[in-house]
């Protein structure tokens, strides 16, 4: 290594279907390891009463994303529900030349698009315990008609056949474990593998 020279930083693709419990882990990880960066993604959904334009996300209008689309400026980006979300290509690349580990949460469109584009990253793939504690997580928002919710079920159970794509599965049953495992992966634990045995009983019950 050339003396003086940085440490490229890692990056970290984090997806999980919606009820999953996925934003609550990242946020708890960046608690417990301020070194973390997380990318601010563009989104042109509306923004909700405690979010902040350039923390929480860049809220654009859908004539702003396309045109930032176009210009090649997303590493990834996905329409999910009605909505369009893009990571920029400039921030994550800039975060990781500086030396950062840098954390992606997007959904599993992202992730494959990511993974062609960065093919060093690091994916990981957040389920639920049991369908049954997914819906209860959905229906506690209490944000949604009980019309939206069985159509957040069912696109949660069709992202979560796309789990096998990932490196890395981690299970959030119990939030304390979930959080260790997900530091312990964060700081090169090479365990959790998505196809590991242990898994099956729980897909079966998932994905019915």
């Amino acid at each position: 290594m050339i003396q003086g020279s940085k440490r490229r930083g890692s990056l970290f693709v984090i997806a999980a279907p919606s009820g999953a419990g996925k934003t609550t882990l990242v946020n708890e990880v960046f608690k417990r390891d301020p070194g973390l960066k997380v990318s601010v993604s563009h989104t042109t959904r509306k923004p909700r009463p405690h979010e902040i334009d350039g923390q929480h996300y860049h809220f654009v209008d859908v004539e702003e994303f396309q045109r930032l689309r176009a210009a090649g400026e997303f590493l990834e980006n996905a329409q999910v529900f009605d909505n369009f979300y893009g990571t920029g290509r400039a921030q994550v690349e800039a975060l990781r030349n500086a030396g950062h580990d840098v954390i992606l949460e997007i959904d599993w469109q992202g992730a494959q698009q990511v993974r062609k584009a960065q093919p060093d990253c690091i994916s990981i793939f957040i389920l639920p315990p049991s369908r049954a504690e997914l819906e209860k997580r959905l229906r506690n928002r209490k944000t949604d008609s009980d019309e939206v919710i069985a159509r957040r079920l069912r696109d949660s159970i069709a992202d979560m056949t796309h789990y096998a794509e990932f490196d890395r599965v981690i299970v959030n049953q119990d939030f304390e474990t979930a959080v260790a495992e997900l530091l312990e992966i964060l700081r090169g634990q090479p365990g959790y593998d998505a196809r590991r045995a242990e898994l099956k009983p729980l897909l079966v019950e998932l994905l019915g």
